[in-house]
């Protein structure tokens, strides 16, 4: 319920009435006074209550939360949602079974609807707002592995004497392997390319 129409003996009494339907604070609702009281003629005759229009003003993590359970209801997925907030901002942690076909391929589809629940939270939002989804910790297990990953290709690249050439990666895991590598003494990392197809470049500095 996200609009309702309340009445009450005056406007204040009225919304009241209208708060306690969304069971919400007026802090988080627009409200339209729809028709001033009218005591009548003699308090008795044409008498008319207060009416007044309560609308919710959207929040963003609830309308995002929302799309997501309608993505894993369609999916027959029992997902749990948790959200936490940590050094990157507001984590939404998935839980349940089969999270493998949520995270997909080097969380490829963990991503994909990270977009898309970012797409969500900015349609409410008159600020720049970025959500970060996460199942089962698996964010921290992948940049684990990449800096592991950057640490072996940085020796490669020191004893082979030749550049590595990475997979496409993320924003967000490129700057991973640029900051695991950016105190190396023998070598340098660079982008290249345009994003989806952006790499990250491991060289001798």
């Amino acid at each position: 319920m996200k609009k309702v129409v309340a009445t009450g003996k005056s406007v204040e009494e009225a919304v009241r009435a209208g708060l306690a339907q969304l069971n919400t604070t007026e802090d988080k609702v627009i409200i339209n006074v729809l028709e001033q009281p009218n005591k009548g003629l003699f308090g008795l005759l044409g008498s008319r209550e207060a009416k007044v229009e309560l609308e919710r003003v959207p929040d963003p993590l609830e309308e995002t939360i929302g799309f997501l359970q309608e993505v894993f209801k369609s999916m027959e997925l029992d997902v749990a949602i948790e959200t936490k907030q940590d050094n990157d901002g507001v984590v939404l942690n998935l839980s349940g079974n089969e999270l493998g076909m949520l995270i997909g391929r080097r969380g490829q589809t963990l991503d994909a609807l990270q977009f898309l629940a970012n797409i969500v939270a900015n349609r409410y939002s008159q600020t720049h707002l970025r959500y970060v989804l996460d199942a089962e910790d698996f964010r921290d297990r992948r940049r684990k592995t990449l800096e592991d990953l950057s640490m072996r290709l940085a020796s490669r690249v020191v004893r082979t004497k030749k550049e590595v050439v990475l997979e496409p990666m993320t924003p967000q895991e490129r700057k991973v392997i640029h900051s695991q590598l950016q105190g190396h003494p023998s070598v340098k990392t660079y982008s290249k390319g345009e994003d989806p197809n952006r790499r990250v470049i491991i060289c001798l500095k």
